[in-house]
């Protein structure tokens, strides 16, 4: 039998915070809060958004080519799992350690300014470089930032990107080619991305309302987590984990939810667990209205019996590439000191579609009375890229 992997700590940052205290506190609060009205990203647009509040890292250690938003919500994100990324670096040695990560906008948003005082002045800022908009940008600093010598590698498959990024990083441990991974992603707000999702009509103004028959689609968010995963038994084990691909349109979902259900099935199967073990499913939940209605049908078909359910969205904004490491940072949080197993709850208007299946919705304040043993997060991409993760306790 392969080994068992461990989330042994997690960093995170997003619209709800930049540290693990203040988003705990902010995701099991009594109100909505993070994603928050914006006017000054688009200019003559008023947006809901989920933007991550200072302070952020310094990148005054970094290369200027390594300069970029993204990898300031990195650093933020590193700081907190810092202590423990040493201890083990010096317990496995440098060569050991590997960085696995997601992101889809990587340093795109810098790019944008820069080309923006271009347009402007003629030159582009001297402290740009087209290198830190490159996909694999995010992997390769904080592979020399901690200078380290395993292998670092970057997933970019959209909105599934950090979801896959933590399956990827199992495998190296479980393969033995590596002792110790920063896995996890991160993405930064940028206009690209919001008026992608604009022209495909999936951009809502108001705070989403993920499964509500009101529901008119996503907000844009930032941020992600960072873990450091082992096969030490300390902290959350990464139970299972599940991946398929519809390959059924370039954006739109599969609408009858088959990928996104074979997705859960792989990581009940790999993880050796039944829909009845699952405590809580953060769902991918982006309040589009194809989104919703797959995995709607998806989940009523795996759970018959039924599961709390979640979307997070409304609080954090849909951080893409780093929406699934993201999602699995707060069942991690759900999961570690939460002896009443307080559930993060599903803000929306309440207003249930009745063309879709009625699933069972957190409220505020709903915990189960005892800690949670496993908790499952969805992420579904473009392209019908679709990734499931389940956390369970040691």
């Amino acid at each position: 039998m392969s080994p068992s992997v461990y989330l042994n700590d997690m960093g995170i940052v997003c619209a709800l915070g930049n540290s693990k205290e203040t988003v705990r506190a902010r995701l099991f609060g009594s109100a909505p809060c993070g994603v928050a009205e914006n006017h000054q990203l688009m200019p003559g647009q008023v947006l809901h958004l989920g933007i991550a509040p200072e302070p952020l890292a310094s990148l005054d250690d970094l290369p200027a080519t390594q300069h970029s938003r993204n990898n300031r919500l990195l650093l933020t994100a590193l700081a907190q799992i810092r202590p423990a990324v040493a201890a083990a670096i010096t317990r496995h040695g440098r060569d050991r350690v590997a960085v696995v990560l997601g992101t889809s906008t990587s340093g795109i948003g810098d790019s944008e300014t820069a080309i923006a005082g271009f347009l402007t002045t003629g030159q582009l800022p001297p402290s740009f470089h087209l290198s830190s908009q490159e996909m694999g940008s995010p992997a390769v600093m904080l592979s020399e930032h901690l200078d380290i010598g395993g292998p670092a590698l970057v997933i970019s498959t959209a909105c599934s990107s950090s979801a896959k990024a933590l399956a990827s990083a199992a495998r190296l441990l479980k393969t033995g080619l590596a002792d110790a991974v920063i896995t996890g992603g991160m993405d930064a707000l940028c206009a690209f991305t919001i008026a992608g999702f604009s022209a495909l009509e999936s951009v809502s103004a108001e705070r989403c309302q993920p499964l509500s028959r009101n529901r008119r689609g996503i907000n844009i968010g930032e941020g992600g987590a960072l873990f450091l995963m082992t096969r030490e038994a300390d902290g959350i084990r990464l139970a299972g984990w599940g991946e398929t691909s519809d390959g059924h349109h370039i954006s739109a979902p599969r609408p009858d939810g088959a990928g996104a259900e074979a997705a859960m099935k792989q990581a009940l199967a790999r993880a050796g667990l039944t829909s009845a073990d699952i405590d809580y499913l953060n769902l991918h939940g982006t309040a589009t209205r194809q989104n919703d209605a797959m995995e709607s049908l998806a989940v009523s078909r795996l759970f018959p019996a039924g599961v709390p359910v979640s979307s997070t969205k409304p609080l954090t904004g849909h951080a893409l590439g780093g929406a699934g490491a993201l999602e699995a940072a707060l069942c991690w949080l759900a999961l570690q000191d939460n002896p009443d197993g307080l559930l993060p709850p599903h803000w929306w208007d309440g207003e249930q579609d009745p063309d879709l299946p009625c699933l069972q919705t957190v409220s505020a304040g709903q915990r189960l009375g005892r800690p949670l043993r496993h908790a499952m997060s969805n992420s579904f991409a473009f392209g019908g890229s679709n990734a499931c993760l389940i956390l369970g306790q040691p």
